[in-house]
């Protein structure tokens, strides 16, 4: 079992060796440009265009709450675009837009791709921000699902 480990940083800049997966939660409607994705798209144009596409052709492929998109963006990095979230904004009859059992499917698809690529991985508070969960619903998911499984996992609180 590994110790979830929080540090100060920015997650899209991993304090690790060897290969890596940044997860991030996004949404079921397409929608990228503000919250953690806008650092990801400073450093790599991929993981939106791929998110995009991915969207763009949902009638053919697992887009949807739970799927899970890897995409690598250098050699030993990759991207998990994880849908996590109903919508962009908070509506009265649905409440925020966290959909935490999406989050949860997504954190064991994305420990299956860490332990094929023996990578570590990294993250911000997922489903926390615009999403409008709560961390502590949140974090037992991402150790039962990463950290149970021997898996080295890092939580960034930027700066």
């Amino acid at each position: 079992m590994s110790e979830l480990r929080f540090v100060k940083g920015d997650a899209t800049s991993p304090q690790a060796k060897g290969p890596k997966i940044i997860a991030h939660v996004s949404n079921d409607i397409g929608a990228w440009g503000k919250g953690f994705v806008v650092a990801i798209s400073k450093r790599w144009p991929e993981p939106e265009r791929e998110f995009r596409r991915w969207h763009r052709e949902r009638a053919g492929n697992d887009f949807g709450l739970g799927a899970t998109q890897l995409v690598q963006v250098q050699p030993d990095v990759w991207v998990a675009n994880m849908v996590g979230q109903r919508g962009i904004h908070r509506a009265r009859s649905t409440g925020v837009p966290v959909r935490y059992e999406a989050i949860e499917s997504c954190l064991h698809t994305v420990a299956g791709h860490a332990l094929r690529l023996n990578a570590s991985v990294h993250m911000p508070r997922i489903g926390c921000g615009l999403s409008g969960g709560k961390w502590e619903r949140i974090e037992p998911m991402v150790v039962a699902a990463l950290c149970d499984r021997d898996i080295p996992t890092t939580v960034y609180d930027f700066d």
